[in-house]
């Protein structure tokens, strides 16, 4: 199975630049998008004959993800069951029949880091979330967590210390969640720092590649046996993110 993910920043911007289009030569089985920012009567014609389910924000024009599949899923869940962040179109899960996928699009903790205490809120109570899933099932879990884990997922990471993304709770949070019992499946196959998901539309940060990795494949450890790829698309543009491919056998 070949899941994409991507924070597309605007599906109708994307998709009006070919960038979903062109992304549909990957043939992937499960496209997940975040940050659609697209109401329900705006939402484009893109990567035809794929199922689709859409988790919108009331507010227009703000956050949403979608998740465009090729076969159905047994279930859908729309949000984790909190109004606060469900209004603002974070999380899709579906149900496969050997998995829960978890499409999600984690707040951002803003430049004044305003929203660092309603990240972190959100952040403990998707992980209760996805281990209310886990129970029943292995989950895989996508999208843009809005944090770069350690020193290597930062281009400049001295710069960047306390800065919304790269707090020293966000991290904790995100290391907490991997002990719980989950793998960051890119560092399977790529120990290296220099790899990027996010770049900074100032300073020429995408040509420079001062970038951030935020963007992840999280699994299970029951898993890590099906793991065949874990991957990123750097050369695909229309978005400040690139996509990110994960292949299971």
């Amino acid at each position: 199975m070949k899941i994409i993910s991507w924070n597309v920043n605007g599906i109708n911007s994307a998709a009006e630049k070919g960038a979903i289009r062109a992304l549909q030569k990957e043939e992937a089985d499960v496209y997940c998008f975040q940050e659609v920012k697209a109401a329900k009567d705006r939402m484009p014609q893109v990567l035809d004959g794929y199922r689709q389910f859409h988790g919108y924000a009331q507010r227009r024009g703000y956050s949403g993800v979608s998740v465009f599949s090729r076969t159905s899923p047994i279930s859908v869940v729309n949000g984790i069951g909190i109004d606060k962040f469900d209004s603002e179109g974070r999380v899709l899960a579906l149900e496969y029949q050997d998995f829960f996928l978890v499409n999600a699009y984690f707040p951002n903790s803003t430049r004044e880091l305003t929203r660092l205490e309603f990240k972190l809120e959100f952040d403990e109570c998707f992980m209760k979330f996805c281990k209310s899933l886990e129970k029943k099932k292995p989950i895989v879990v996508t999208g843009d967590f809005n944090v770069a884990h350690t020193e290597k997922d930062i281009a400049r990471p001295k710069e960047n210390e306390g800065n919304a993304g790269f707090t020293k709770p966000e991290r904790d949070w995100f290391a907490d969640f991997l002990d719980s019992g989950f793998i960051d499946t890119f560092r399977e196959f790529n120990e290296d720092g220099g790899h990027y998901t996010w770049w900074s539309y100032m300073f020429n940060s995408r040509s420079k590649d001062i970038g951030w990795r935020i963007d992840y494949f999280i699994v299970s450890r029951s898993l890590k046996s099906r793991l065949v790829s874990s991957r990123i698309l750097k050369s695909v543009m229309g978005s400040d993110h690139c996509p990110i491919v994960l292949e299971l056998s």
